[in-house]
């Protein structure tokens, strides 16, 4: 099997909405844009917001997202803390915090309920040092 490409669809009650707020708030930029479905790139990774509702969508399985977190690991998370608090005025659900488990992060509501989780990988603590892959 040669792969070409893996990535999580979105499905959003508000496609333009979504896919609005993953450009602004993260500048992803728009490479295909429907009224159902946007794709979206920022460098080499990919997103696409897909209406709930769509046809395409098997019957059963036409659902907002419920239980969703999405992680961007980015290299300054105390940047994005402040662009993402005071520009675009996003307020935290987690707190900007240290964890033991390598992980200084924060939590905001993206649209439709999913959860974007905002890391900047930092050493573990002894505890959970073993725990990662050398």
């Amino acid at each position: 099997m040669s792969v070409t490409a893996f990535y999580p669809v979105l499905m959003s009650r508000d496609v333009a909405g979504a896919a609005a707020f993953y450009r602004d708030a993260l500048g992803f930029e728009v490479t295909y844009d429907s009224s159902w479905y946007v794709s979206l790139r920022l460098g080499t990774f990919e997103l696409a917001i897909l209406a709930h509702d769509h046809p395409t969508i098997p019957e059963g399985f036409r659902a907002l997202p419920s239980g969703v977190l999405v992680n961007l690991e980015v290299d300054d998370v105390d940047a994005v803390h402040e662009r993402l608090t005071a520009e675009v005025g996003l307020e935290p659900v987690f707190t900007l915090r240290d964890e033991d488990f390598g992980q200084r992060h924060f939590i905001v509501v993206a649209p439709d309920g999913v959860l974007l989780d905002v890391i900047q990988p930092i050493p573990p603590s002894a505890e959970y040092a073993d725990a990662y892959a050398t």
